[in-house]
């Protein structure tokens, strides 16, 4: 997988927001090893030191943990997972209404279009 990072934001936390994403989707299962540091690191063309600073991040909020020898993995944890699903949720949510009430629209038609892209796609 392809690494890009943006200008002005530290690379860590991008590292956390792409592993985050991955593990969303699915790229990576709950309880799934995980690459080692060096490995993700080489592979994203960043220092060890800052990976270990973004896993050891993803540790800390519970999306992935460590087993002493052998590396870490993925969490397990459904309700972990539903959070995180959620929390994304409300984040693009929250993205989208920001932007169209940039552009002049009222939560009445955010809704109504909205509730008709949903009916659209729904076929």
């Amino acid at each position: 997988m392809e690494w890009k990072f943006k200008n002005g934001i530290p690379i860590y936390t991008q590292i956390v927001d792409e592993v985050t994403m991955r593990i969303a989707s699915g790229a990576y299962a709950p309880g799934e090893k995980l690459p080692s540091v060096r490995d993700v690191a080489m592979e994203a063309g960043v220092n060890p030191n800052t990976m270990q600073r973004a896993m050891a991040e993803l540790e800390r909020v519970g999306l992935v943990y460590s087993e002493r020898t052998s590396g870490r993995f993925v969490t397990k944890e459904e309700k972990i997972l539903k959070e995180l699903h959620s929390k994304l949720a409300e984040r693009y949510f929250k993205e989208l209404t920001d932007n169209l009430r940039k552009i002049g629209m009222s939560d009445a038609e955010i809704k109504e279009s909205f509730e008709k892209w949903m009916k659209d796609i729904e076929g």
